[in-house]
C-alpha cells in the first residue's frame, strides 16, 4: 500500500501520477473544449471519469485540481466551478425541490445569503436562519421537509465558529446533509469531512488560488453526489471553471500550506497589537483567549487563520481607518498576499437583511491579512489611526 502522504507533497504532487502528457512535471493546460471520441458506437455513459468528451463537464486540468483538492479534504470525490457561488448553487439546486427546508446559520457571506433568498422566492424553498453555534437551536429548527443544514466556519464576516461535529451528529440523527463552507479556514486548518459533514465547499478564489488572480469554486462530496452534480447542475447551468483559471487555482494550491503558516503568524500578530489599540473596542480572532469559542477553534482548527473581525469604538474611526490606509488595501475579497480590509456593513454584507441584530454593524471591520512583514501592516494600521 502506498504510504500516506503529506499536506504540502498532496498539495504540489496530487496522486503523483507520472503519466502527464509529454511527460511534463508541471501539470500542462489543456485549452481545449472538445475531444476524440475512441469509439463513437459507445456513447452511452461516457463521462469525465470514463475520459472526456466537452470541457463544460471534464477537462484534465480541471481534473488535476479536482484530484488535489479531493485528497486534502480527505472526500471521495470533487468538482470544481467557476466560482465559490456557482458551486454552491449547483449543489442546492441538485439537492433540493419544491418545498424543501433548509436551516442555514444566520451569519453567512452576503451573496450567498442573496442566493438563498433567490432559492425562496423562485423555486418555494423555505429558509431559517439561525444561530447554529448553540447545536441546541437545530433540534427545534428542524420540520419533516428540511433537507440540509448549510453554515460557514469561521463565519463571514463575524468570525464566529460553529461545532461542525456537533452539528453533523444532530442532523444525521435525523437523516440530513451537511454543507460546510470551508472557505476561511482551508484544508489545512480544518477537514470537515472528518468531522461529520457531508459537503465541503469552496471559493477556491481566495486561499485556494492566494494570489487575487483566478475566480474559481470547489465542491468536495461522495462519489454518487458529486456525480449527480456534474450530470445535471454543471452539465445544465454551465458553472464550468476554464482550463487557465483550473490551473491558476493548482499553481497557488502548491503553497497553500506555506502560505496559511504565513498568514496564521501574521494574523495572530496583528490581532494582539488591536487589542492593545485604544480605538478598536474588540478583536474576534479564533486563536485569541478572548474569543468567545476559543475553546472551540483549538479543538477544531489546527491554527487561527489569517482572518480577523473588529470592532472600532466608532464609526468616525471606522472611516479614518479605511480612509487612511496606504499599505492595506480596501477591497472586497480575501486569502490573497496583499492585507485587505473592508467595511462588511457598506459593501460584502451591503444588502444583508437585520445585520446589526446578528453583529455586523457599522463598527465591524474585517481585515485578511497578507504575506506581507507583519510590523509593515501594523505601522500601516497603526498611522491610519493617528
Amino acid at each position: 500500500m502506498e504510504p500516506k502522504k503529506s499536506f504540502s507533497t498532496i498539495s504540489i504532487h496530487g496522486t503523483g501520477r507520472r503519466d502527464k502528457p509529454y511527460k511534463a512535471v508541471v501539470d500542462p493546460i489543456v485549452q481545449n473544449t472538445t475531444f476524440l471520441l475512441d469509439d463513437i458506437t459507445d456513447l452511452e455513459g461516457i463521462t469525465a471519469s470514463k475520459g472526456y468528451v466537452y470541457s463544460r463537464v471534464g477537462n484534465p486540468t480541471q481534473a488535476a485540481l479536482e484530484e488535489r483538492i479531493r485528497l486534502l479534504e480527505g472526500g471521495e470525490s470533487a468538482l470544481a466551478f467557476a466560482s465559490g457561488m456557482a458551486a454552491i448553487s449547483s449543489t442546492l439546486i441538485t439537492l433540493l425541490k419544491k418545498r424543501d427546508h433548509i436551516i442555514s446559520d444566520e451569519v453567512i457571506y452576503g451573496c450567498t445569503r442573496d442566493l438563498f433568498e433567490g432559492l425562496s422566492a423562485k423555486m418555494g424553498i423555505e429558509i431559517d436562519y439561525i444561530d447554529l453555534s448553540d447545536p441546541s437551536n437545530l433540534r427545534d429548527a428542524i420540520k419533516e421537509s428540511t433537507r440540509l443544514v448549510f453554515f460557514e466556519t469561521p463565519a463571514n464576516p463575524t468570525m464566529k465558529l460553529i461545532d461542525i461535529k456537533a452539528i453533523a451528529n444532530i442532523a444525521k440523527s435525523h437523516g440530513l446533509r451537511v454543507v460546510v463552507d470551508n472557505t476561511f479556514a482551508t484544508p489545512f486548518i480544518q477537514r470537515p469531512l472528518e468531522l461529520g459533514a457531508d459537503i465541503v465547499i469552496h471559493s477556491a478564489t481566495k486561499y485556494i488560488g492566494g494570489h487575487g488572480d483566478a475566480i474559481g469554486g470547489v465542491l468536495v462530496a461522495d462519489q454518487e453526489l458529486a456525480r449527480r452534480v456534474r450530470s445535471t447542475s454543471l452539465k445544465d447551468f454551465g458553472g464550468c471553471i476554464s482550463p487557465f483559471n483550473a490551473w491558476l487555482l493548482i499553481r497557488g494550491l502548491k503553497t497553500l500550506g506555506v502560505r496559511m503558516l504565513v498568514h496564521d503568524r501574521n494574523a495572530n500578530k496583528v490581532a494582539h497589537f488591536l487589542e492593545d489599540e485604544k480605538e478598536v473596542e474588540s478583536v474576534i480572532y479564533p486563536y485569541l483567549s478572548s474569543h468567545p469559542q476559543h475553546k472551540l477553534a483549538k479543538r477544531q482548527m489546527t491554527c487561527g487563520g489569517g482572518m480577523i473581525a473588529f470592532y472600532m469604538k466608532s464609526e468616525a474611526a471606522v472611516k479614518k481607518l479605511l480612509g487612511n490606509v496606504r499599505l492595506c488595501s480596501p477591497a472586497v475579497s480575501l486569502g490573497s498576499v496583499e492585507t485587505l480590509i473592508e467595511h462588511p456593513y457598506s459593501m460584502t454584507h451591503a444588502n444583508y437583511p437585520k445585520k446589526e441584530q446578528i453583529g455586523i454593524n457599522k463598527r465591524l471591520v474585517r481585515i485578511s491579512v497578507g504575506l506581507e512583514d507583519p510590523e509593515d501592516i501594523i505601522t500601516d494600521l497603526k498611522e491610519a489611526l493617528e
